[in-house]
């Protein structure tokens, strides 16, 4: 894979810069800053990253009257960032979580 530095951008047309940032956003569409999903972690279900909170547990609770105050001093770990990230995934991912949702509660 070629590098690609500030130069080699700076020596693009506008019109080719449009396209590479076109480019970038569709490579990287599924991508949610903060989240992660790995099939080794949680079973693959998206959670926050460097923890193992999964985010359908966080929606889960918002759901069950849990305040955003009460998460973050339930886990230590999350920040407020952490959170808005969560729910930003919940709003793209809404037929995903309510999936994981249904088929923890039948657990």
């Amino acid at each position: 894979m070629s590098t690609i530095t500030e130069n080699t951008i700076s020596e693009l047309s506008r019109n080719e810069k449009v396209e590479l940032l076109q480019w970038l956003v569709k490579d990287l569409g599924d991508s949610f800053l903060g989240i992660e999903s790995n099939p080794n972690v949680c079973g693959g279900s998206a959670c926050i990253v460097r923890t193992r909170i999964p985010v359908r547990v966080l929606e889960n609770a918002r759901r069950n009257g849990v305040t955003e105050s009460e998460l973050l001093h339930d886990y230590p770990t999350l920040t407020a960032q952490d959170l808005a990230n969560a729910w930003s995934y919940v709003r793209s991912h809404r037929e995903e979580i309510e999936r994981e949702i249904t088929e923890n509660e039948e657990d």
